[in-house]
């Protein structure tokens, strides 16, 4: 269960794991609205149910009237495994998981929903996911940052909690000499808090005129604030608002660059498409991104919200191609050799299966 369809990094998450259940469980995927995921289901031959109630924003009515769903798609379906994503169907899901007695209940972080907001809605986050706590089987964090964000919040416990870091297929290497002259920019993200493309498009306005061009891919409300402010900045000649794209991993392995701006992140799949593709990384010190890109080794990291500090290291990279190359081999490498689909698909069917024989029920036999 997610909370929506549509393209993602908790989405991307659930499809990478479809092909590894399919073999031995019986998988539904429960979302709202349509998009990739749906897609991915479709392919792997998994039923999916589309959500009517299961929104990301906050309403109380209408989250009353998604538990009721929820309720109810429980009650018919019976399952042995709630495996929830995302935060609201994290918290719905698992509510309505022990009000209709499914055994196991798990939830991935994808990063605390109490961190990504602010205000009222930070705190009705981080009160929900402790009220739920105690109903949850498993925790899986994307990332040990996240894990020792959650024991400090007490939305989590250390004995039922466990890290499964993302991965990503590790697509064929790009041949050498792809540099362009000029290179280009590549950013992906839902255009919105908590990933803050404004301090990207500031920090593009202070590199030299000509730097190359830069490709933001994604949509999201924060457009029209973008847009206004690259027109203020007069960078539309170089900065490109791109929206939903399907081709992502296209962009990447034709792009020099990846840089991601964030305030608050998890374990960012696009920094791991980004690094597969063999891309030299510029990252906020945010979240597990540490934990994923290497200072000075496979990208260079930056403290969020500072544009100058930002525009400082596109600019060192812009102006080194080999410095380019070589972090982004790097990163090729450790992609590869800690973030590969293989483990993070058999961690899952362990925890499943270890959940499973805990309680008697029927578990699934070891893959040849």
């Amino acid at each position: 269960m997610i909370t929506l369809a549509e393209i993602g990094g908790a989405q991307s998450y659930v499809a990478a794991l479809l092909p590894a259940l399919t073999r031995d469980f019986d998988v539904t995927v429960a979302a709202h609205g349509s998009g990739p995921l749906r897609e991915a289901a479709a392919a792997n031959g998994v039923r999916f149910l589309p959500l009517a109630s299961v929104r990301r924003a906050i309403s109380p009515l209408r989250d009353l009237a998604g538990l009721v769903e929820l309720v109810r798609l429980l009650r018919r379906e019976r399952p042995d495994i709630l495996h929830a994503n995302s935060s609201k169907a994290g918290i719905l899901g698992r509510l309505a998981a022990a009000l209709t007695r499914v055994p196991i209940r798990i939830f991935t972080v994808h990063g605390w929903a109490f961190s990504a907001h602010s205000g009222l809605a930070s705190r009705l986050y981080l009160w929900a996911d402790r009220l739920m706590s105690p109903l949850t089987t498993v925790t899986i964090c994307v990332s040990d940052y996240s894990r020792a964000k959650g024991l400090e919040a007490r939305t989590c416990t250390a004995e039922r909690t466990v890290v499964i870091p993302n991965a990503v297929e590790i697509p064929p290497a790009t041949p050498a000499g792809r540099d362009r002259n000029p290179p280009v920019l590549v950013a992906v993200g839902r255009l919105k808090a908590p990933k803050d493309f404004l301090t990207l498009v500031r920090a593009l306005a202070l590199l030299r005129p000509g730097f190359g061009r830069a490709l933001i891919v994604g949509e999201g409300p924060d457009r029209p604030e973008l847009e206004a402010e690259i027109q203020r900045l007069e960078i539309g000649d170089r900065v490109h608002l791109l929206g939903e794209r399907r081709d992502v991993l296209e962009l990447l392995a034709d792009a020099d660059l990846f840089v991601l701006s964030s305030a608050s992140e998890g374990m960012p799949v696009s920094v791991l498409e980004a690094m597969a593709a063999g891309l030299p990384v510029v990252g906020s010190r945010v979240g597990g991104v540490p934990e994923l890109v290497v200072d000075g080794e496979t990208g260079l990291l930056v403290e969020p919200g500072d544009p100058d500090e930002l525009a400082a290291a596109i600019d060192r990279l812009l102006d080194d191609p080999q410095l380019r190359r070589r972090l982004g081999e790097a990163g090729r490498a450790r992609a590869q050799g800690r973030f590969a689909l293989e483990s993070f698909r058999r961690a899952h069917v362990e925890l499943y299966s270890r959940e499973l024989a805990r309680r008697g029920l029927p578990v699934p036999a070891p893959a040849p």
